[in-house]
């Protein structure tokens, strides 16, 4: 039997679209070892012009060994797939909506190119996750944002929903298979329902009332999506205790030059309503996108060092080819925004510790991993905790009440 490995690029998105095609693979055998497969299924993302260059490498470097046919997907096969497979580094390109048809392509004897289309609704059911101890459930696809920086649109499509009954149905499979822990994802996910009388808020409560159902993560969500329904599921108990919410900046020219929906002000309140009940807080920020001058930057820490921030997603901005931002001429130095990147993490990693200290409840925590009688999982505030123990926990809940505060994690004995 021929062995497949896939290499996942990206967004948990792209870690659904993975586990579909693992699921629906017949006559192959699913491997973790890359240098044993005989085809790699690489699942690209393309987010920025580093985000292909690096799926650009990573294939270059299979092709050189000559040891596996390799098959392109993901949002990469819209803007490098022509170009790869023309230069003979791939065998086939494929797109999202194609994945269904795993099977065909993986037994394709001729050279393709299919990118399917952007309409597509995914209604595939999942009912195990391979290696992991949580599950990742896709709720919605694409986006109506068009953010200056911003390629995800135009190969993931407009934003629009997976059929409710499929999801539920596909949680409770996974209930019923011994998952506790569902992180909901999708390239936009507070805009689930749109337009069609639904929202995330009603979906979630729904989710929650599945046997087996502990504990529901959500991926990233714009502030303009918190609304009053959202904030009626603050203090449930299956909502984990930490949401992250997409800010990308804060300061206001630097929010219009991005063409971002968010006012700092409104943001600010609501980070300040969430933290008042409990939350850790969690963003994206890009660091060193045009025009970012020295006095914007200046106004943009001033106005983090006001946020109750727990977490943050920060990376320097990355040319992506195709979108507004990469027209504009005010580029910062790489060095600077490496000094800047520096200057928020430290601010926000400040924070994160100082939220820990002050936190003294307990933590409930799915350990997810052991290594060298050592225990590793994420607490409802979605941070770290290390745990030492002679008991076998991979894979359990525990509450922990006893930890000591690191600086990059919990620690606890159990």
């Amino acid at each position: 039997m021929k062995k497949v490995f896939f290499k996942t690029f990206g967004c948990r998105t792209n870690v659904f679209d993975s586990q579909v095609m693992m699921s629906r693979l017949e006559g192959y055998e699913i491997t973790q070892d890359e240098a044993a497969a005989d085809v790699v299924v690489v699942n690209s993302c393309t987010v920025t012009n580093g985000a292909d260059s690096s799926v650009r490498g990573y294939v270059n470097q299979l092709h050189s060994k000559g040891n596996a046919k390799i098959l392109l997907t993901g949002c990469g096969a819209h803007t490098k797939g022509e170009s790869l497979l023309n230069d003979r580094k791939v065998f086939g390109v494929f797109g999202q909506s194609e994945k269904e048809k795993i099977n065909t392509l993986l037994a394709a004897k001729q050279p393709f190119y299919e990118l399917g289309d952007l309409d597509f609704i995914d209604n595939n059911i999942v009912d195990d996750f391979v290696g992991k101890s949580r599950a990742f459930i896709k709720i919605q696809e694409g986006c109506d944002f068009r953010c200056s920086y911003c390629i995800i649109p135009l190969v993931r499509g407009d934003a629009r929903s997976i059929n409710e009954e499929t999801i539920l149905i596909q949680i409770r499979n996974l209930a019923a298979n011994g998952f506790g822990e569902f992180v909901l994802t999708g390239t936009n996910v507070g805009s689930y329902g749109k337009g069609e009388g639904r929202n995330i808020a009603s979906l979630m409560k729904k989710i929650a009332l599945i046997r087996g159902v502990r504990r529901i993560r959500l991926g990233s969500i714009e502030p303009i999506q918190i609304d009053d329904e959202f904030k009626e599921i603050l203090s449930e108990p299956w909502l984990e205790q930490h949401l992250h919410i997409a800010l990308q900046h804060t300061s206001k020219e630097m929010l219009r030059i991005m063409n971002r929906r968010n006012k700092f002000e409104s943001d600010r309140l609501l980070f300040q309503e969430l933290s008042e009940k409990g939350f850790a807080l969690g963003t994206d920020f890009i660091v060193g996108h045009p025009g970012e001058s020295d006095v914007l930057w200046r106004e943009a820490m001033e106005n983090i060092e006001t946020l109750p921030l727990t977490h943050i997603h920060a990376f320097t901005y990355s040319k992506r080819d195709g979108t507004p931002s990469a027209l504009m001429k005010s580029s910062i130095n790489g060095m600077l925004s490496k000094a800047r990147m520096q200057e928020l993490t430290a601010i926000v990693d400040a924070k994160n510790i100082a939220f820990r200290q002050q936190y003294k409840g307990a933590l409930e925590v799915l350990i997810e991993s052991c290594k060298e009688g050592l225990y590793y999982g994420l607490d409802q505030h979605f941070n770290k905790i290390v745990v030492r123990s002679n008991e076998e926990l991979e894979g359990n809940w525990i509450q922990v009440k006893d930890y000591t505060v690191e600086r990059e994690y919990n620690y606890a004995e159990f």
